[in-house]
């Protein structure tokens, strides 16, 4: 069966947004920067195996799905990759980063 990985609707959207805000508040100097950034994080998902790293989310956080992967962007930011699996369909529900007011539950 061949794997297949599905980004939400909200996921979508949130990263789409996800570049103007790091190019509006200065993270980037170019927009295509930002894109790239965001390329990355969109990259990494794809990219990945499904089986190292990943972790059970905590029962607070299942709501965005029962696991999650984390992807280190630089040395201050880590992004958290909540999803759902069936069989090799893997489901992207939501996407934070330690910077997020929900991190310090996450922990």
């Amino acid at each position: 069966m061949e794997r297949k990985i599905i980004f939400s609707d909200n996921v979508e959207f949130y990263l789409k947004k996800l570049i103007d805000t790091l190019y509006d508040q200065n993270y980037f100097g170019f927009i295509e920067d930002a894109e790239l950034y965001v390329d990355e994080i969109v990259l990494f998902v794809i990219n990945n195996d499904f089986k190292i790293n990943v972790r059970h989310t905590p029962e607070k956080f299942q709501k965005f799905g029962k696991k999650f992967l984390r992807y280190k962007a630089n040395n201050h930011t880590f992004w958290y990759i909540f999803f759902d699996q069936k069989d090799d369909k893997f489901l992207i529900n939501h996407i934070l980063n330690n910077h997020s007011e929900d991190f310090p539950d996450l922990i």
